[in-house]
């Protein structure tokens, strides 16, 4: 989906006004559904999700968790939706089988350096996570489901969109309203410098941190200079536009597509008409990247487009913080095993 512009308006207008109603029925469920009660798994469960729809760089960092989480000698799974996926049931993700047709655009990257399971019932995802030999969950994408208890749940913030207007979907970009969410909160973490002073809508005991999405050091190597054909298909396109831009890139023209987009035949012909008349070099986001498969159309466009991944540094507080959870979740589950 593309997210409405009046979403991320500090005030809502009449648009926003009229969904209202709307929104205030979206949020009924959302409460109702997070009173229920989840299933307890014998190994530590870790949540990244968002308090609204659209892009706050999750993915970068369910992936540096990963990456931390490892380097203790965890064996993470990533368990996720599997959103924009046709397969149904558990599945273990394979880069060499699957495509993001099958599992998902966000859930195929990851699945290059970690082992990833989707499936819609999170439950039984995490059933097959552990028959693999999962010794940890990391959930992508979950503050608002509670298939499962969580032992830290981390709630992303784009910084310079805040929570939008405020308001419920489809009046404004929020999953539910915000003191129904915040209860099933562990911590906060903004992407960027908080431009909205959003923080001071939270809790003050609620732990807030800061990091910030850099590009891989080689996209600025190949980038510098450059005439590019931007295009994408991510929540804020804007945000991909200006790292190209401070990355050294001049844009020729800019191309942007709904969220999770699946690209057509219509889109690659008109793709690299523009990459022939202007002479210029595709590129797109790392997500888009792996989207670009399946039929011989895409994988020409895919061949064609440079990818510009990002990566995020976790401040130290953070880590510490979810070293801590881990830790007591894994005395609480020898302690509740008994002696052997």
């Amino acid at each position: 989906m593309r997210a409405p512009r009046f979403w991320n308006h500090p005030e809502p207008g009449f648009q926003a006004d009229f969904l209202r109603p709307l929104g205030m029925i979206y949020a009924y469920f959302t409460a109702r559904r997070l009173r229920r009660s989840g299933l307890r798994v014998p190994i530590p469960v870790i949540s990244v999700g968002n308090f609204t729809a659209g892009g706050t760089g999750k993915t970068p960092v369910v992936r540096a968790l990963a990456e931390a989480l490892e380097a203790r000698g965890e064996r993470v799974f990533i368990l996720s939706r599997g959103y924009g996926g046709r397969l149904k049931g558990a599945h273990r993700v394979s880069p060499e089988i699957h495509d993001a047709g099958d599992v998902g655009d966000e859930p195929l990257m990851l699945a290059r350096e970690f082992p990833v399971v989707i499936a819609r019932n999170r439950a039984g995802g995490a059933r097959l996570a552990l028959e693999q030999g999962a010794s940890l969950l990391l959930l992508d994408d979950a503050l608002q489901n509670p298939a499962l208890e969580k032992d830290l749940s981390l709630a992303l913030i784009d910084g310079a969109v805040g929570l939008g207007n405020g308001l419920v979907i489809p009046a404004g970009p929020l999953r539910g309203r915000l003191k129904t969410l915040l209860p099933h909160v562990d911590a906060v973490l903004f992407m960027g410098a908080d431009a909205r002073e959003t923080s001071v809508a939270l809790p003050p005991d609620l732990p807030q941190f800061t990091a910030h999405l850099e590009p891989a050091a080689s996209s600025k190597i190949a980038l510098a200079g450059r005439d590019v054909i931007a295009f994408c298909g991510i929540g804020r396109p804007e945000k991909f536009f200006h790292t190209l831009e401070n990355l050294g890139a001049t844009i020729i023209r800019k191309a942007d597509f709904p969220d999770h987009h699946a690209y057509s035949d219509h889109d690659v012909a008109h793709l690299l008409a523009m990459r022939e008349e202007f002479k210029a070099d595709l590129v797109t986001t790392e997500k888009d990247y792996v989207r670009l498969s399946g039929s011989e159309a895409l994988d020409i466009l895919r061949l064609a487009s440079l990818p510009v991944p990002v990566k995020v540094q976790l401040p130290e507080g953070l880590l510490s913080l979810v070293y801590e959870a881990v830790d007591s979740a894994r005395r609480r589950i020898i302690t509740a095993s008994g002696p052997a």
